[in-house]
C-alpha cells in the first residue's frame, strides 16, 4: 500500500516536496490534472487515478526515470506503466493551442527597458540541441559538427519568456536557418505578420521578419564589460543582446527542470520529439499558474551577476527569409536612433 500511494503523496505532503520531484506546486498540478482531463481527454482506469499517471509522467520527465522503475515504485508492470505514459502524452500534446503564449508586439507604452526600443518584436528565436536515441540507420543524421547525437529544437519566446512556438524534430546535422524555413512554412507553423519581426543571431540571416545583430562587431554582453560604446553598430547589439537572451534563458530553465532533456532516453525518436514538446508545455504552465519558482529565482541571480560584470490569424505573414536592402536600412535606422538617444541622455 506504502508504494501504490507513493506518487500521490508528492503531491499531497507539501508545495516544497512537489515542486521538488514534479518541478511544479501542488496547484499547478490540480490546474495540470483538470486540464488534461477535461481537454486532453485523458480518463481514469479501474486501478488508476489521473492524479496518479499525471504524477507519474512528471516524475518520468524530472527525473529520467526508466518504465522499470516506476513499475516498481508503483508495484505496476511495465507494459502498463508505458502504456499509461503514452496516454498522458498524447493528452498533454492536445494542449498546444492553450498552453503557448499569443502573439503580442512591443508597443510604444512598453516600460521594459530591454524591449522598449524594439518596437513590432513578437520575442526571440534560436535552435538548440537535445541529446536523443534515433536508430542506428539514422545516427548520421542526427550526428552534429561535434560529434554529437541531438535533434535540433527551434524555439521562440515572447518577452516575458513564454514559448510562443517550439519545433522539435530536425536532425542535429540541420543547420539553424533550414529549420527556420520549414517552421515558417508549415501550414499550422511560425506566424510572423508583417511590419513585425523576432530577433535572432547572428547565425540567421537578417531578413524581413528576423532581426540579427552586425556581424563583425561585439555582440557578447561580456565583451561590452568596461567597453564603452563608439559606433550605433556597437550600442545596437549590447540591446540585441540583452533583450535577444531572454530565449537562452528560456532553454537553460526547460533544460534544467527536466533531466530527461539532459540525456538520451530510450523511448522510439517520435516519442523524444513528443515529450520535448510536451516538456515545453509544461514550462509554460509553470511560469503561468505557479507564483513562486525556486529554479527561476536562481537563474536571475546568476544572470544579475553576469550583467553586473558587463494572435491574430488575419493579415500577410513572412513566408520567405530573404535579405532585402530595404530590411538592412529598417536595421540601420534602428540603430542610429538608438544611438542618438542614448547619446544625448
Amino acid at each position: 500500500m506504502e508504494k501504490m500511494n507513493f506518487m500521490l503523496s508528492l503531491t499531497q505532503e507539501s508545495d516544497s516536496v512537489c515542486i521538488s520531484e514534479l518541478r511544479m506546486d501542488r496547484a499547478t498540478f490540480r490546474v495540470l490534472c483538470d486540464m488534461v482531463r477535461d481537454i486532453g481527454g485523458l480518463k481514469p482506469t479501474r486501478n488508476t487515478s489521473i492524479e496518479e499517471v499525471v504524477a507519474m509522467f512528471l516524475y518520468t520527465l524530472a527525473h529520467h526515470k526508466k518504465s522499470r522503475t516506476i513499475g516498481y515504485l508503483l508495484l505496476r508492470s511495465r507494459e502498463t506503466v508505458s502504456q499509461q505514459f503514452r496516454q498522458v502524452l498524447l493528452s498533454i500534446l492536445r494542449l498546444h493551442h492553450i498552453l503557448l503564449k499569443k502573439l503580442a508586439p512591443i508597443t510604444q507604452d512598453c516600460q521594459d527597458a530591454k524591449w522598449k526600443c524594439f518596437q513590432g518584436c513578437l520575442g526571440a528565436l534560436d535552435g538548440t540541441l537535445i541529446k536523443v536515441t534515433p536508430p542506428s540507420d539514422e545516427k548520421p543524421r542526427y550526428r552534429t559538427r561535434k560529434g554529437c547525437i541531438s535533434t535540433n529544437v527551434l524555439g521562440v519566446c515572447c518577452p516575458n519568456m513564454h514559448f510562443i512556438y517550439v519545433l522539435p524534430g530536425w536532425e542535429g546535422s540541420a543547420n539553424d536557418g533550414r529549420v527556420l524555413r520549414d517552421a515558417i512554412s508549415r501550414n499550422q507553423g511560425l506566424r510572423v505578420p508583417r511590419d513585425c519581426y523576432y530577433l535572432v543571431d547572428s547565425g540567421y540571416c537578417n531578413a524581413n521578419g528576423f532581426l540579427a545583430p552586425y556581424r563583425g562587431q561585439r555582440y557578447h554582453l561580456k565583451e561590452f564589460d568596461g567597453h564603452r560604446r563608439e559606433t550605433p553598430q556597437e550600442y545596437f547589439n549590447m540591446k540585441h543582446a540583452k533583450a535577444r537572451n531572454v530565449i537562452e534563458r528560456c532553454f537553460g530553465l526547460l533544460k534544467g527542470r527536466w533531466k530527461i532533456l539532459s540525456s538520451p532516453s530510450f523511448f522510439s525518436i517520435q516519442t523524444q520529439v513528443r515529450i520535448i514538446m510536451a516538456c515545453c508545455l509544461f514550462y509554460n504552465l509553470i511560469r503561468k499558474y505557479m507564483s513562486h519558482d525556486p529554479q527561476e529565482d536562481e537563474e536571475e541571480e546568476e544572470e544579475e551577476e553576469s550583467e553586473s560584470e558587463d494572435e491574430s490569424e488575419d493579415g500577410e505573414y513572412v513566408t520567405n527569409i530573404c535579405p532585402s536592402d530595404e530590411w538592412s536600412e529598417f536595421r540601420n535606422n534602428m540603430s542610429s536612433n538608438m544611438f542618438n538617444a542614448w547619446r544625448n541622455r
